[in-house]
C-alpha cells in the first residue's frame, strides 16, 4: 500500500512543499512567495502540492519542517536546512559532491560524501551580501525585474570595480555607478562577478567539490551561475527546480524515520552538542554592518562555523541551524 509523508521549506520570502511516496519518489510540489516568513504561503503550498499529488492532508503521515521559520510550520519535528538541502540535492543530482545554496537572508557551502550525507559545511547568516535580498535591493536600483537582472548580467562587461558588495550601500554604490555613465548592463554583469568572487570564499572553507549544484532560488540567476562556474573553474549542474531541494530534502527525511532510520535525527543531535561544546573553526566577519567585509578596527569579528562531519547543523558563531 503507498504511503505519503510532507516536507516544507519556510524561507524567508517563500514557502515550498514537497509530497513524497513511499518509494521515495516527488508525487507533488509548490513554491508560493506571499510575503516575509509567510505561514498563509505555507497553507497555500501545502494545498497546492496535496492537489497535485492527488491526495488529502490526512493521507499524509509524517511531516517535517526545515528553512528560516521551520519552527512556525505544524510539524512532526523541524531539521536545519543543511541537512535538508544536502539530502534533497543528493536525491535531485546524485553522486554531487558540493552544494551552494544561496537563499533569502543566507548562503551556504555543503560538502557532500559519497553516500549522499553531509561532510562539512560553511555558512554566513548574517552578511546580506550575495542572498535573495541583496539582488531585490541591486533590481531595485537598477529599475529591473528580478527575474531579468541574470539575463541583463549576461550582455554586458565585468569590468567595473564594485567596492562594497553590503547590502545597505549597494543601492548608494550603483546609483553612483550610473551617475558616472555605467551602463545597467555593465554594473550588474561587474556585481555578480564580484557575488561569484564572494561566493568562492564560502567554498574555500570547505573545500571544492565535483559535481556541483545550487540551490536555492538565486540558482535560477544564469549570470550568477556563469560567473561562479568561472570562480570555481567547475562546471555548475543546474537542477530542474532548485528551490524545491529543501523541502524535498525534509520530505525523504520523513520518509526516513516513518521507516525507523533516525541517521539523519542522530546527526542533527550530534551537531547540536558539538555546536554547544564549541567545536567550531572561526573566520573574521563583519558584525557591525549586514554585509561588508572592510579594514576598519571598529568592525568586531564573528565566527562561521566550518563544520567536520558530523557537525550537520551550525550556523555563524556555532548556533544551532
Amino acid at each position: 500500500m503507498n504511503w505519503y509523508v510532507m516536507g516544507v521549506d519556510l524561507g524567508s520570502t517563500t514557502a515550498k512543499v514537497a509530497v513524497v511516496d513511499s518509494h521515495g519518489e516527488l508525487v507533488g510540489s509548490k513554491i508560493v512567495q506571499m510575503g516575509a516568513v509567510s505561514t498563509q504561503a505555507v497553507s497555500v503550498a501545502m494545498e497546492a502540492a496535496l492537489a497535485a499529488a492527488g491526495i488529502s492532508q490526512p493521507d499524509i503521515l509524517r511531516t517535517i519542517s526545515t528553512g528560516y521559520g521551520r519552527k512556525l510550520v505544524p510539524a512532526d519535528k523541524t531539521f536545519t536546512e543543511i541537512t535538508c538541502h544536502a539530502r534533497g540535492a543528493a536525491k535531485m543530482s546524485p553522486g554531487v559532491r558540493l552544494v551552494i545554496d544561496i537563499g533569502g537572508q543566507d548562503s551556504k557551502a555543503i560538502a557532500v560524501d559519497q553516500d549522499g550525507l553531509v561532510d562539512r559545511f560553511a555558512m554566513n547568516d548574517r552578511c546580506a551580501s550575495g542572498t535573495g535580498r541583496f539582488f531585490d535591493v541591486l533590481c531595485r536600483a537598477l529599475e529591473v525585474p528580478i527575474d531579468q537582472v541574470g539575463s541583463l548580467a549576461m550582455s554586458g562587461d565585468d569590468s567595473l570595480e564594485v567596492s562594497s558588495m553590503c547590502a545597505t550601500f549597494a543601492e548608494t554604490e550603483v546609483i553612483s555607478l550610473l551617475a558616472q555613465g555605467a551602463s545597467k548592463a555593465n554594473i550588474a554583469a561587474s556585481v555578480h562577478k564580484a557575488v561569484a568572487s564572494r561566493t568562492l570564499g564560502l567554498v574555500a572553507q570547505v573545500g571544492r567539490g565535483s559535481p556541483v549544484v545550487m540551490t536555492g532560488g538565486v540558482a535560477k540567476n544564469p549570470a550568477l551561475v556563469h560567473y561562479l562556474s568561472e570562480a570555481l573553474r567547475l562546471p555548475i549542474e543546474m537542477l530542474d527546480e532548485p528551490q524545491i531541494a529543501g523541502a524535498y530534502g525534509a520530505a525523504l527525511i520523513a520518509r526516513e524515520e516513518h521507516l525507523g532510520n533516525v541517521s539523519a535525527a542522530a546527526a542533527d543531535v550530534a551537531a547540536a552538542a558539538q555546536a554547544a561544546a564549541g567545536l567550531a573553526v572561526a573566520v573574521p566577519r563583519c558584525a557591525d554592518c549586514d554585509g561588508q567585509l572592510g579594514s576598519s578596527s571598529s568592525r568586531r569579528p564573528v565566527p562561521v562555523a566550518i563544520s567536520p562531519r558530523p557537525m550537520v547543523g551550525l550556523r555563524s558563531g556555532g548556533r544551532e541551524a
